[in-house]
């Protein structure tokens, strides 16, 4: 899969300077695996369903000068979970979310998109699973759909902690929310930003964000 402004963003908003071992959930080409690589020096693996996107982002990680800290395995998040015992410092994850939309003809972007293969509440129990005690889960969703997965993460046991409404466009609706969620619950930071101003440039805040990765 291509790199997208969602992966990018969500990759540069994670506080990742302190942990120890992050787990990213359907890593694709491996991209916010290797940025979080470039801010930390945890030991990171990257869970990928489809088969080829694991293999680029095998390709990915080898040609990194992090390849000795990331890797990078083929599975299922529900199979993952059953294979291991290993709680996790971090998790991330820039799931699908198309529930009800049409469905692509092309079978990769499907199954990257489409929430059939990973339900919200799958993905809330694997993350309640494999998040230590004292961990952090950070994920983007769409805006409408972020409360119907903030359910699912409740009763699972996962508490927001901080949230960051975003916006394609100023004066335009938010579009997307970056959010941390963490087994205790505390009060919610929330903050919003737009990636682009009126004129149709990135804004301050996303240049800010976004600057150790950008060229």
């Amino acid at each position: 899969m291509k790199v997208g402004t969602d992966g990018v963003l969500l990759g540069a908003w994670i506080e990742a300077k302190d942990s120890e071992s992050i787990l990213d959930i359907g890593t694709g080409c491996g991209l916010i695996a290797l940025m979080l690589a470039q801010k930390s020096n945890a030991r990171i693996i990257g869970i990928e369903i489809d088969e080829s996107s694991a293999i680029q982002a095998k390709e990915n990680v080898e040609d990194s000068k992090w390849h000795k800290r990331i890797e990078i395995i083929n599975s299922s998040i529900q199979d993952f979970v059953k294979s291991t015992n290993e709680k996790f410092s971090l998790i991330v994850s820039n799931p699908p979310f198309f529930n009800e939309s049409l469905k692509s003809p092309n079978p990769n972007k499907s199954l990257a998109k489409h929430a059939d293969e990973l339900p919200y509440s799958d993905l809330a129990n694997s993350v309640y699973r494999l998040l230590s005690d004292d961990g952090r889960f950070y994920f983007i969703l769409p805006y409408i759909e972020f409360q119907n997965f903030k359910n699912i993460a409740l009763i699972e046991g996962l508490y927001i902690s901080k949230i960051t409404n975003v916006r394609a466009k100023e004066n335009e609706k938010f579009k997307r929310v970056l959010a941390e969620f963490t087994k205790v619950k505390s009060p919610v930071l929330e903050s919003e930003f737009s990636i682009r101003d009126l004129e149709n440039q990135f804004t301050h805040e996303y240049l800010e964000i976004t600057k150790d990765y950008y060229l």
